[in-house]
């Protein structure tokens, strides 16, 4: 933008009405100054992080007659940040991130440390409570995949 402005005010080619003129210094300046520098930049460190954030993750449940498949999209996630909990007939994926970066630079005196935590879960509910001794979970390339026995109960007869 700002190699629109005119940098010769004697060369009548180089110049733009009035108005565009003050319209292009407002946006060039609205995009240059501090404040709206360091929105722009976090924006961008929001979306280069792999780790899920907001709402979640996708999981996707599927009933093959045997057995409950539930498959989890973690991309970018270590196996180690990942924890399985079964309470009855809920199981939780939770996912959680821990880091330290420290910045420091001796010559201009500045130091800043920044603790950053990251967590995400998700609750899939089934119709039976699950039997942990059972399940299977596996972690390769970003995708998480839980197996869960289906248990077939005792069926009670009716009497007349």
């Amino acid at each position: 933008m700002s190699s629109m402005l005119p940098n010769d005010k004697n060369n009548p080619k180089n110049q733009l009405p009035e108005p565009f003129r003050e319209i292009i210094k407002t946006m060039n300046d609205f995009f240059t100054d501090k404040p709206m520098r360091g929105f722009l930049q976090s924006i961008d460190e929001f979306f280069k992080q792999p780790f899920p954030t907001g709402a979640g993750f996708h999981v996707e449940t599927v009933e093959t007659g045997k057995e409950y498949l539930i498959t989890a999209e973690l991309p970018g996630v270590n196996k180690e940040q990942i924890q399985l909990n079964i309470t009855g007939n809920y199981l939780t994926i939770s996912v959680e991130n821990k880091e330290l970066e420290t910045e420091e630079n001796d010559l201009t005196h500045v130091y800043r440390r920044k603790y950053v935590r990251q967590q995400a879960a998700r609750t899939i509910a089934l119709p039976h409570a699950i039997n942990e001794n059972l399940i299977k979970a596996s972690y390769r390339d970003g995708l998480l995949q839980i197996r869960i026995p289906q248990e077939k109960g005792k069926v009670i007869d009716i009497e007349e």
